[in-house]
């Protein structure tokens, strides 16, 4: 895993001004979400590395686009790192898992495994493991000791109550069915 952790560094280092305040609390987020992914299922390190991808742009439209609105806006950025590291053959599959990623169905059609691997992922740390899979809560405790929430999910509620504010008819622009 410390090999993932110096990559999510590498990847999100350039983000770091644009993240801000949240930028701890974000890259901890990454980096949870990754290790329950790979707690849920053995992964090749292919894989691993597309997860780590997909986990380090997933939310960045949230800063990008200052919106909650922030899966489209999140692909491109992560288009531009899959090319500028000759990696473009993995964009429709990165997509995939970005957009699908707060999908409340389990994903039976993605282009791999991998969509739903990486939705439970994020689900276990968005829920703050109160929806943990085939993980154990002592499993999910233990991640989050070592990788402390930094304000992650106060940063959410503080951006969804605003933008709820300012759109009541569309609460959760993110959610997908």
């Amino acid at each position: 895993m410390n090999d993932d952790i110096c990559q999510i560094d590498d990847i999100l280092g350039p983000w770091q001004s644009v993240i801000g305040r949240d930028f701890q609390g974000y890259r901890n987020h990454v980096v949870r979400m990754v290790t329950f992914c790979q707690r849920l299922r053995v992964c090749r390190r292919e894989d691993v590395q597309k997860l780590v991808i997909a986990g380090c742009f997933h939310d960045i439209g949230l800063w990008t686009r200052d919106t909650l609105d922030y899966l489209p806006p999140s692909l491109p950025p992560a288009a531009e790192y899959l090319a500028a590291n000759g990696l473009s053959d993995w964009l429709p599959e990165i997509e995939q898992m970005i957009l699908l990623h707060h999908k409340l169905r389990p994903v039976e059609d993605g282009l791999s495994p991998l969509v739903e691997l990486f939705r439970q992922g994020d689900l276990v740390d968005f829920s703050l493991g109160r929806v943990c899979f085939s993980l154990s809560r002592a499993e999910v405790r233990e991640v989050q000791g070592q990788y402390p929430n930094a304000g992650f999910h106060r940063m959410l509620l503080r951006r969804s109550w605003r933008w709820f504010l300012r759109h009541p008819l569309n609460p959760a622009p993110m959610m997908k069915w």
